[in-house]
């Protein structure tokens, strides 16, 4: 059993769980305490005390990503297909190799502009 999920990061989301002690405190001596069933006419599962047989709490959590991390990944996936099927494309007709090629030098030159104006080298 899960006692606690905390999420650290921006991309985690977790909802729902409750915090609580998973266990029952054998202290008080008496025979069973501890001892665990399924209760079919309530459909839970319950631990007994030593005095009483306790429902255990049904509550759960639920770990994924939240909305940002899923378009990220969702844009990340859509581009990585892009540029494989531009290089499918490019091994097989010289004329998008080509292309591909000149886009490439510009992309370069476009990030080595970028670079200077933040240093403010050009305005």
């Amino acid at each position: 059993m899960i006692k606690g999920i905390q999420a650290h990061g921006r991309y985690a989301a977790v909802t729902g769980g409750m915090s609580v002690n998973t266990y029952i405190n054998h202290s008080s001596g008496n025979q069973g305490v501890g001892n665990v069933r399924y209760n079919t006419s309530t459909q839970n599962m319950e631990v007994y005390d030593g005095h009483n047989w306790i429902q255990l709490n049904s509550v759960y959590a639920t770990v994924g990503l939240n909305g940002e991390a899923e378009s990220l990944l969702d844009w990340a996936s859509q581009k990585r297909d892009e540029e494989r099927e531009l290089e499918i494309l490019a091994a097989k007709n010289p004329t998008i190799s080509d292309l591909v090629e000149q886009k490439k030098t510009i992309d370069h030159k476009i990030k080595m502009m970028q670079i200077l104006i933040k240093e403010d080298k050009i305005v």
